[in-house]
Parts: C-alpha cells; sequence; structure tokens
C-alpha cells in the first residue's frame, strides 16, 4: 500500500492515476484490512484530491463485489441513491420502487445507516420508521420479501460486511471518497438496468463510461435532488441515458408534461419521510411529491422497456397509485418483513 500511496499522493503535479491492476491491489488492501487505517484514510484522501479515474472506479466496484453477497434474484431495476442519505428534499425513490413493482418492474433498493457528508435521512431509516428492525433480518428474510413483492432492500453492511469494517474511517475523514460511488455499483440482484445519482455535471462522462464498462443494459445518471437518483418536479434535470453502450445527455422537464410543481419547505425527519411516501403510495399526499412519484416511475418504466414511452408510463403509474396497487405492494412487503422481524425477537 505504501507504493501505491506514493503514487497517488505526489501533490498537485506528481501524482498519477493508478492502472487498473494497480487500483485492484489498493482495493484489495483497503477491503481486506491489510492496509492500516492510517493508509487507508491517507489513500482515500490522497484520491478524494486527485479525482478517481475511470479504471479506479471500476477497479474499486469489481473488488466490493468480489466480497459482497450477489445473487440473481430478480430480473429489475437497481436504484443507486447516496448512502449519506438526504436533509433537505423527499426521498421519492422509496414510494416508486413499490408502483415499479406493482408495474412489473423489480426493484432493488441498498443503503446502510447514514455516513458524511451529509449525515442525512436514508432508506434504513425510513424502513426503521414503518417498525421493520432491519438490522435484526437476514439477507434470507429481505429475499423472501423481495420474491412476494417485487422489492428487495440490502442493507448494505450486510450484504457487503468490509463495507462496514471500515465505516468508522470514513467518518473519522468525514468527506466523500471512491466509495460513495463504488458501493452503489454493487448491484445486489444482478440487475440489467440502473438508475444512478450524481451531484455534479462534472462527473456525467466518467460515470457513464464506467457504467457503460460493467456492462448494464440500460441505465440513466440523473443529477437529482442531493446527489440523488430522483428527478425534480419543480424544475428540469439534467441526465445522461445509456443504452447499447452510447450514452447521450438529455433534459426531463416536468413542465413540458403538465406536471411542473412547487415543492414546500418541509422538516425532514425519517417519520416525515414514511407518512409522505404512504400518503403517496394510496394515491393522496401533496401534489408535489405525488407528481414527483408519478415522473420519476414513469421515466424508470421506460427506461427498462416497460412502457413504449414516458407518456405511457405516466398513465401506467397514475392508474396503479389511484386504484390501490401500489400500495398493496408496500403493504404486502411491509408485512412480510414485520413479521419476519418479529419471529426474530421472539
Amino acid at each position: 500500500m505504501i507504493n501505491l500511496l506514493k503514487e497517488v499522493a505526489r501533490g498537485k503535479r506528481g501524482a498519477r492515476d493508478l492502472t487498473y491492476e494497480e487500483s485492484i491491489l489498493a482495493a484489495e488492501s483497503i477491503l481486506g484490512l491489510s492496509a492500516t487505517p492510517a493508509q487507508i484514510g491517507a489513500f482515500l484522501i490522497a484520491e478524494r484530491i486527485k479525482l478517481e479515474s475511470v479504471e479506479e472506479l471500476e477497479a474499486f466496484v469489481t473488488v466490493c463485489r468480489k466480497y459482497a453477497h450477489r445473487e440473481p434474484i430478480h430480473e429489475g431495476l437497481d436504484c443507486a441513491g447516496p448512502y449519506d442519505g438526504r436533509t433537505s428534499s423527499f426521498i421519492a425513490t422509496f414510494p416508486v420502487s413499490f408502483l415499479l413493482a406493482a408495474a412489473g418492474l423489480p426493484v432493488t433498493l441498498h443503503g446502510t445507516t447514514s455516513l458524511p457528508p451529509k449525515w442525512g435521512v436514508t432508506l434504513l431509516d425510513i424502513i426503521s420508521a414503518a417498525g421493520v428492525d432491519i438490522r435484526n433480518l437476514s439477507r434470507a428474510d429481505a429475499i423472501i420479501a423481495a420474491k412476494r413483492s417485487g422489492v428487495l432492500f440490502a442493507d448494505a453492511e450486510q450484504w457487503c460486511p468490509p463495507l462496514g469494517d471500515i465505516r468508522s474511517i470514513r467518518e473519522e475523514i468525514g468527506m466523500r471518497s471512491i466509495f460513495n460511488t463504488a458501493e452503489k455499483l454493487i448491484d445486489y440482484s444482478c440487475s440489467p438496468y440502473i438508475v444512478f445519482g450524481i451531484y455534479h455535471n462534472t462527473v456525467f462522462d466518467r460515470l457513464s463510461r464506467l457504467i457503460i464498462k460493467l456492462g448494464y443494459k440500460s441505465a440513466l445518471v440523473v443529477q437529482g435532488a442531493e446527489g440523488s437518483e430522483d428527478l425534480f418536479i419543480d424544475r428540469p434535470t439534467r441526465v445522461y441515458s445509456i443504452q447499447n453502450g452510447i450514452s447521450e445527455l438529455a433534459i426531463i422537464d416536468p413542465e413540458s408534461m403538465g406536471l411542473d410543481t412547487p415543492v414546500p419547505e418541509m422538516q425532514w425527519t425519517s417519520r416525515q419521510q414514511l407518512i409522505t411516501a404512504e400518503a403517496v403510495l394510496q394515491g393522496g399526499g401533496h401534489m408535489a411529491f405525488y407528481n414527483q412519484t408519478l415522473l420519476n416511475g414513469a421515466v424508470r418504466l421506460h427506461l427498462a422497456g416497460k412502457v413504449g414511452s414516458v407518456e405511457e408510463g405516466l398513465y401506467v403509474c397514475k392508474d396503479l397509485l389511484d386504484n390501490g396497487e401500489a400500495w398493496n405492494v408496500y403493504h404486502n412487503w411491509k408485512n412480510v418483513l414485520l413479521h419476519s422481524s418479529e419471529t426474530v425477537s421472539n
């Protein structure tokens, strides 16, 4: 690890990108814990300053996948949002997932308890607010719920244990690192489709090239709310659409579909996220969050080829929300997990 550090931490002019093979060695040293905490911290900071190359990112994803539990549970869409959570926006991907499952598109969600730099509300927090103790459930429990509902939630530190081993180092550093990207691309259920959130448009090209290298059938890289995969509902969203190895920039404008809606200021706690999501899944709630769920659902259905157009997807999604089918999927999924957690407790 010392020799690799010398290459990436030489300073602005001297630092160089590691080769794919060197990056594999670095990732193995970190996730295998053969590197010391000081070396791991120094490497992550140096990479953050230098900026990770596509080859480095690909290598870290490859090694993360090696250490993870991955199996083709269902052929669907992976929703890759930020593990550091949200502080000022609705996590639309949560209700959208049950809406998509109701439309016949299985979904995989994943995350952990909050991480830096945002320390926001996470998917795991919302699920906990619903009364489900994810940390007491096994992977088998999550898979059973997925097979009965079409929605898998993978607790990343359970499904890829080395991520939990290096959590304390990431918390002490307090900034984004190469793992903020790599952990979102582990792809626990071997999905052919992915929607991936980014913070800055400067990484569109790098992330698009990485996703093409990873072999997804189609993907959408979204510069969404707080760096998430969620399209905005009150303004246009920049996205990169990837199909058959070709990426192109696009703008998705809710106003052009009659969905543009002002978003109210909210105090987003895990409980408020859950209440808002459940209201939407029952065909109600604030129109901004209802419309945001519709738009994201329609675009993701189109991405996976389940509908011929986003407009068709909007009709499908509206019907599933209003007739209660999306709520039924959520209710079924939650009840399976609640039953499993009660069994473990007893």
